[in-house]
């Protein structure tokens, strides 16, 4: 820790008001919370529109590489897709080349959700307050933050 960053005495560090976890934790709460109302419309939880924002972007991945994607292990992402598959929004294959890999596919119906959910993110900017600039701006501080940490 730098000179500049410290703080006069050590018990400054343990406020909850001083750290930087607290507010990063409770923005993503809230944010979650914050989709709500907007995917509920669509049938679709928050780790769901997660999901399909990958294959919308992508169309296949193999379970590995959405989890490395979704920052989300296997254990997390198995229960998840099984009901997203039971929805036939997407299907799950094994990968003929190596059995122990699993192929997640979007199906049309899945595919069909992209234009039904094409507002949201705008409807979250105007709910946020923010304007594209800044929102952009912060987008590129956690993600580099993101990085930094991974």
């Amino acid at each position: 820790m730098s000179e500049q960053t410290s703080f006069s005495a050590d018990n400054e560090w343990q406020k909850l008001e001083n750290q930087l976890c607290f507010p990063i934790y409770a923005v993503s709460r809230l944010l979650t919370k914050a989709y709500q109302p907007y995917l509920q419309t669509l049938d679709l939880t928050y780790p769901q529109y997660l999901v399909l924002l990958a294959l919308w972007e992508h169309e296949n991945l193999t379970v590995k590489e959405l989890g490395e994607k979704l920052l989300l292990d296997s254990g997390t992402l198995t229960p998840l897709l099984k009901r997203m598959e039971q929805k036939q929004w997407l299907s799950r294959r094994r990968d003929p080349r190596d059995e122990r890999s699993v192929i997640i596919t979007l199906l049309p119906a899945g595919r069909a959700l992209q234009q039904q959910a094409c507002q949201v993110p705008h409807q979250l900017l105007d709910k946020m307050g923010l304007a594209p600039a800044e929102f952009e701006a912060l987008r590129l501080q956690l993600q580099t933050l993101l990085t930094r940490l991974s």
